[in-house]
């Protein structure tokens, strides 16, 4: 029996996907996650899921960072990138990244069908009038990809919460555990990325967002090693 993960914020929508994969699928098994962290616990209890469908714009991550560590972490893991953004640079990015498939959020359920059934069959499926591009990643985007896919699950829960504002008792609280183990993930992260402050952390990810554009840094916490 197939298992579908469908991570999206918004319910409304998550229903929609819901009910596309059960007419492509009868017989698939849903598991849906709001949020990154709760989409990377979901996938660590379902480690032979057959597909994810993936909304870039959920709390915990920005622009294609979840897509990098999800594709770094489980490479056999289809996925299918659902967004609201149709430009064609961002499609190709995204497939760049490693999606085998792109669906925007405008696609009638007709089309989600039809993209669910052709990628479970090992194809790549893009919007009608775009086909799949050798366009490489710029080299700098692609060695983040690659550092941000050595972060361990847990680090990157840390990383998407650092990238939102949160400081290091919010991270702490959020997570359940205490603040000298979110500035021991911390001091991890910046060590995978090759950077030394969390400035450059949220710069570097920022590289990852549609637009280049990081995140503010809460005041005060600007310090090496993440104090």
């Amino acid at each position: 029996m197939r298992e579908i993960l469908i991570a999206d914020d918004h319910p409304l929508f998550r229903d929609a996907l819901k009910r596309a994969v059960k007419q492509a699928l009868p017989d698939a098994v849903l598991l849906e996650a709001d949020t990154v962290p709760s989409l990377l616990t979901l996938i660590e209890a379902h480690a032979d899921a057959d597909l994810l469908l993936l909304d870039l714009h959920m709390p915990g991550a920005r622009g294609f960072s979840a897509l990098a560590h999800i594709r770094g972490q489980h490479p056999g893991l289809p996925i299918v990138v659902v967004s609201a953004h149709e430009e064609s640079a961002v499609i190709q990015r995204a497939v760049a990244h490693g999606a085998s498939g792109y669906i925007p959020k405008s696609a009638p359920v007709e089309g989600i069908v039809s993209a669910v059934r052709a990628i479970l069959d090992g194809d790549v499926w893009l919007p009608q009038n775009l086909t799949p591009s050798d366009a490489a990643l710029k080299p700098d985007e692609a060695a983040i990809a690659a550092r941000v896919a050595e972060l361990t699950p847990q680090q990157f829960r840390v990383l998407g919460m650092l990238s939102e504002g949160l400081l290091n008792k919010q991270i702490a609280f959020e997570l359940q555990v205490s603040e000298a183990t979110v500035k021991a993930h911390m001091t991890a992260i910046m060590r995978k990325l090759g950077v030394s402050n969390r400035t450059q952390v949220v710069l570097l990810i920022g590289k990852l967002t549609f637009d280049g554009r990081a995140a503010p840094i809460p005041e005060g916490e600007d310090m090496l090693l993440a104090d």
